[in-house]
């Protein structure tokens, strides 16, 4: 076992974990943080993405232990300081960029990495930038428009493709 520590959505954390623990199973079963979600265990879906630093990383493709001393944020840490949601996951809500669910936690975080890189994405980048990530309820086109509201753009009707 080895001793990892880190600081998760502000808070600093520790914990001993194998060597083989993913980041994905230290956040959900170590820290009960289980809004990070595990679809695919293979890096395909993106519904485990988190922020390492801040940079975007697929949680079930990183061990626990190359997290030690980083800053991690998960989707339990993006809502306001008051508990209200932030605006991507507001966006989210008012452009119904979800329905099942499952994907959310990931496309919000991914959301929230293409939005520090590119404040102001055209959809096609938008599109591009989500490849990472599968949603098998939406078909996409909401989450587009809940991603471009977010960037303070205006939104477009989206044609389906």
């Amino acid at each position: 076992m080895t001793k990892v520590s880190m600081t998760v959505n502000g808070k600093s954390v520790s914990g001993d974990v194998a060597g083989n623990t993913l980041l994905v199973e230290f956040l959900r079963s170590d820290l009960r943080l289980t809004g990070t979600h595990v679809g695919c265990d293979t890096s395909q879906c993106g519904a485990c993405v988190v922020h390492v630093n801040g940079e975007a990383v697929k949680a079930c493709t990183m061990f626990a232990a190359e997290a030690e001393g980083a800053e991690v944020a998960t989707i339990e840490g993006q809502a306001n300081a008051d508990g209200s949601l932030n605006t991507i996951q507001q966006a989210f809500q008012d452009y119904h960029g979800l329905q099942c669910g499952f994907c959310t936690p990931g496309m919000v975080m991914s959301a929230a990495a293409l939005l520090k890189d590119n404040p102001k994405p055209t959809e096609a980048e938008v599109r591009s930038y989500l490849q990472g990530n599968i949603c098998r309820c939406t078909g996409y086109h909401n989450i587009v428009r809940a991603i471009l509201a977010a960037s303070g753009q205006e939104v477009p009707a989206v044609a389906a493709e």
